[in-house]
């Protein structure tokens, strides 16, 4: 049987599994890759466990391990860009009609939200890297700023300002989209 310390640790770390695999897709911007760096993160976690204290916030240390882990990953191979930018056109296209219906009562409405997911996406992949990482933690993972600071090791203040620049030059990239489209019609 399990101690107690072990079900406890167990329990907190796979509390974060959606929120590492969105992470990771970030990361990634790939399924399959993010999946394998997901289950890296828990391979690693399980390792040092010893190096975890009950209680503390294991979201943080999780993230700081995968972010880590890719790290390491793209530094000891040469990375080849994964995916395109209409890969979810193609994707779309072999899916069955009655796929597309599961998706909820109306298809377009789904598509059209994922367009607009897919511009923000896009918003977000096309800022720069130090900008990206603290957006994604904070605004999409919801990580207070003292634990990005943490899980990027960089300081507090810098968060501050990486937020708040990397937030300016995404709303100057939506709206210019928002134009684009505007005189495309």
């Amino acid at each position: 049987m399990k101690s107690d310390q072990k079900q406890i640790f167990e329990q907190e770390i796979l509390s974060h599994l959606d929120r590492l695999y969105g992470y990771a897709m970030h990361l990634c911007r790939n399924s399959d890759d993010a999946s394998d760096l997901v289950q890296d993160t828990y391979v690693s976690a399980l390792r040092y466990e010893n190096q975890y204290t009950i209680g503390t916030n294991a979201g943080a240390w999780l993230f700081t391990i995968m972010r880590n882990t890719f790290l390491n990953k793209v530094r000891s191979k040469n990375r080849k860009p994964v995916g395109l930018v209409g890969e979810w056109i193609e994707e779309l296209s072999r899916k069955d009609i009655s796929e597309l219906r599961k998706l909820g009562p109306d298809p377009s409405i789904q598509m059209l939200d994922n367009l607009l997911k897919e511009n923000i996406r896009e918003a977000i992949d096309n800022l720069p890297k130090e900008f990206r990482d603290t957006i994604v933690l904070c605004d999409v993972q919801g990580f207070s700023y003292s634990e990005i600071a943490s899980i990027l090791d960089i300081p507090i203040g810098t968060v501050r300002s990486r937020i708040h620049r990397g937030r300016s030059i995404l709303r100057h990239l939506l709206a210019e989209w928002k134009n684009i489209a505007k005189e495309g019609r």
